[in-house]
């Protein structure tokens, strides 16, 4: 389902539309922008608008970040423009009377990509593809606890001994989910009726746990789709008194949320160049290329796929979340798994992303690892077969922010596939992010030393 200028026109014209939100992905990978009148985004739905360049200085509060290269205090946090990029354009049809445009973001006075805005990032890796002579296609399973709470009485009860809306494990749990049907059935419907086609929900290993699959998509509409879902989540479960967290681990006996990443390249006429009925598994010799490039440069992406202090926390063995950097066939300890195995739809899955990740890095980085590994043409691992949680001589996902980032200051494979100016820019993110762990006293501490210490 496509929705076109002129159809957003027709409902101006009888009422049924009367604002636009416009809007581009964060850094955090969250909708920012502003609401338009209707009838005045028309006039600038082929033009611009602005915003302020802090926005992609800023953390998770939204504080400005000294110390960022493009954007600060000495510059005057001065205004980037917001363009529309139409094929964007949607019903939100779960608020009402409203459309949703998402934008691309470019320099105030030479109107160049900013380079470090997400969707620029991932634009930039598509086009590099393209160059070789491939597209990529994506699909993002999403998973999130859903709460008999209110964001409110969530923050009045500081986060303690909040009430998920399952209580006990629902994995596929039919009866359990129909429970929760009044927050998963709008969203699937709301996501159908606004363009975004979804295959299905279910419910999770975690008491209250859902995850959402949308079918795959080119990589940009997917992490595109991918934004929206989390705010019209978010937005339908607030319209009907609940509260949701994307959080990758959000209590430390319950299993972590994940955003696994699916992906496969077709050549420019769409035809998929990862089937080989040749192979023994079904490869293509570029398909594993490009695995073992994203299996190499495991640790050098890790910040894209766990970008927060909590982020790592999911990393248990145990818990469904890999914590080696292998591949497998159908293997869910892995860190990547091989699915749909001698079939046209074999793909790779990256199980390392959680629900916190950025859609638009975490692909941009996969990608950039894959096109290294078909530049190099880098030779697939075998197969690893197994429990990979109680092997110790696989390599190790990074366990820790710190590390990871240290990774990715090093990388002079992201350096060269995101520019070194792209790299500093996120990881002074990943720093301040760990500067401001490291200087705060947790409950941990207190409840562990107040006393004992």
């Amino acid at each position: 389902m496509t929705y076109s200028l002129a159809d957003l026109e027709h409902d101006i014209a009888d009422g049924s539309i009367d604002t636009v939100l416009v809007a581009f992905p964060d850094m955090q990978g969250r909708m920012i922008g502003k609401r338009f009148q209707a009838e005045f985004f028309l006039e600038i739905a082929n033009d611009e608008t602005h915003g302020c360049d802090y926005l992609l200085a800023n953390d998770i509060d939204m504080e400005p970040v000294p110390g960022y290269a493009a954007a600060n205090w000495g510059k005057g946090y001065g205004d980037f423009v917001m363009k529309p990029d139409l094929a964007t354009l949607m019903k939100a049809s779960w608020l009402e009377g409203t459309a949703i445009v998402l934008c691309d973001l470019s320099d105030h006075h030479h109107h160049e990509p900013i380079a470090h805005s997400p969707r620029a990032i991932l634009k930039a890796q598509i086009d590099r593809l393209a160059a070789m002579g491939y597209t990529v296609n994506a699909a993002t399973e999403l998973e999130f606890y859903l709460f008999d709470e209110t964001y409110r009485s969530v923050l009045e009860k500081g986060h303690v001994n909040l009430q998920t809306a399952g209580d006990y494990i629902q994995d596929y749990h039919i009866f359990q989910t129909t429970k929760e049907e009044g927050v998963m059935r709008a969203l699937r419907k709301h996501l159908q009726a606004s363009g975004i086609p979804v295959e299905s929900s279910k419910g999770e290993w975690g008491p209250g746990q859902e995850e959402i699959n949308i079918k795959y998509a080119d990589a940009l509409t997917m992490a595109d789709r991918h934004v929206v879902l989390k705010n019209a989540t978010k937005e339908i479960a607030y319209a009907q008194g609940k509260a949701v967290t994307f959080m990758a681990k959000w209590k430390y006996e319950l299993a972590g949320s994940s955003s696994h990443i699916h992906m496969s390249l077709a050549d420019l006429d769409g035809k998929p160049m990862f089937p080989d009925s040749s192979d023994d598994r079904g490869m293509s010799d570029l398909m594993k290329h490009f695995m073992a490039g994203q299996l190499a440069y495991a640790r050098d992406i890790t910040y894209f796929l766990a970008p927060y202090i909590n982020s790592y926390k999911r990393f248990q063995a145990g818990t469904f979340a890999p914590t080696k950097a292998i591949w497998s066939p159908d293997n869910r300890t892995a860190g990547f798994r091989l699915c749909g195995e001698h079939s046209k739809s074999v793909r790779v899955e990256c199980r390392m992303g959680g629900a916190d990740l950025n859609p638009y890095l975490a692909i941009a980085a996969l990608i950039a690892a894959g096109i290294r590994g078909i530049e190099e043409k880098l030779e697939l691992q075998p197969a690893f077969v197994g429990d990979a949680y109680v092997s110790e001589q696989l390599p190790e996902i990074s366990k820790t922010l710190r590390e990871a980032t240290d990774w990715l200051r090093r990388s002079e494979m992201l350096k060269s596939a995101f520019g070194e100016a792209v790299v500093a820019h996120y990881v002074h993110t990943a720093e301040w992010e760990q500067l401001e762990y490291d200087r705060r006293v947790t409950d941990w501490e207190l409840k562990r030393g107040f006393e004992r210490s």
